[in-house]
């Protein structure tokens, strides 16, 4: 089978056939540089040769009553992480300035939580309009499953992108999850957009998945059409119900990002968790199908630095695209004058 002419398809915006994508998950080694070459021509002519750095903070840390078996973070890890309500003010405004100055085009504000409360809805609008009128950054959050209201009062506080993953296939969901399902999923990224935030969602690999669920996520994922795809590789972390998967070989982490690529070929396709341990010395490559990632660690482990992410990019020839200013809000004066009563108003 001819990637270029998959490459095709894809700039045509047609969908690939089961059989093209189990042939780019299956391409030969001796292959693969060809497949980067064919989806590159898909990222370039939808994406050119910018590349969108994000920045997260962990907000809200463990204490999270759910299962999922990926998840440090989770009911049922004994993982020796941090443990840590949902964090002041200051911080959060500390992670917003350290992501502007990394040239972040977003700051990612994550909550470990089933979904998150009222109260945590009400603490964190008030931190972002903080945020957009001090720093002047775009604002995703990730806090679990929300209502529509919820949704509401944090795209009118000036959140842009609501982050929530699929995670997987529907079929295998219930493999890796069973306090909540995966229409739940569903149910909080439509809630997200219908009251007009962007939508951030993509999936977790190397869960013992199989090439079938790999396939049916990237269709998932094409078919709800958001705005910024993560592709993440699982970093099993000792007392979690995962720990020891560790499968994935580079060259199968890039063939992944390139069959999210061609199926989603105009999305923001980010290489997220598990790159640095899982891409290791070929990172650069997945620069070819991904025009997105986060720098400075993820939510319980470290990863490549800001200064070693841009040296990456850069010595590839791709340039660094930072977020044009946003629409800060108006009187930041009286704002600035709120963060001593964040906690105590809200």
């Amino acid at each position: 089978m001819s990637f270029h002419t998959l490459a095709d398809q894809s700039i045509a915006d047609m969908t690939l056939s089961y059989d093209a994508c189990l042939a780019v998950l299956q391409c030969p080694d001796e292959r693969i540089l060809e497949l980067l070459d064919a989806t590159y021509r898909v990222r370039r002519h939808f994406c050119g040769n910018r590349v969108h750095l994000h920045m997260l903070i962990n907000a809200k840390s463990g204490l999270c009553p759910e299962d999922c078996h990926y998840c440090s973070q989770s009911n049922i890890s004994t993982a020796e992480i941090e443990r840590y309500p949902l964090v002041g003010m200051e911080q959060l405004l500390e992670g917003a300035r350290k992501a502007k100055e990394a040239q972040s085009r977003r700051y990612c504000i994550a909550l470990s939580t089933r979904g998150a409360t009222d109260h945590e809805i009400a603490r964190l609008s008030a931190a972002v309009r903080q945020i957009r009128a001090i720093v002047d950054i775009n604002i995703c959050c990730s806090v679990g499953l929300i209502s529509e209201a919820q949704a509401q009062a944090l795209y009118d506080a000036g959140v842009e992108q609501i982050n929530h993953n699929l995670n997987t296939s529907e079929r295998y969901y219930p493999s890796i999850c069973t306090t909540h399902t995966y229409q739940d999923r569903l149910n909080t990224l439509q809630a997200a957009r219908r009251v007009g935030l962007t939508l951030c969602t993509g999936a977790i690999f190397g869960q013992g998945e199989t090439e079938e669920d790999i396939i049916d996520v990237g269709l998932a994922l094409r078919e709800l059409n958001p705005q910024s795809i993560p592709v993440n590789f699982l970093i099993a972390m000792e007392g979690t119900p995962l720990a020891g998967i560790n499968y994935l070989k580079p060259y199968d982490c890039l063939r992944i990002l390139c069959l999210m690529r061609l199926l989603n070929p105009r999305q923001e396709i980010r290489v997220s968790a598990g790159r640095e341990a899982h891409i290791r010395s070929l990172q650069p490559l997945a620069l070819y199908p991904a025009n997105s990632v986060f720098v400075s660690g993820y939510l319980t482990s470290g990863g490549q630095t800001y200064e070693e992410t841009r040296t990456m990019i850069t010595d590839m020839g791709f340039e660094i695209e930072e977020a044009p200013h946003t629409d800060a809000l108006a009187h930041t004066e009286e704002l600035v004058t709120t963060v001593e009563n964040y906690d105590e108003r809200v």
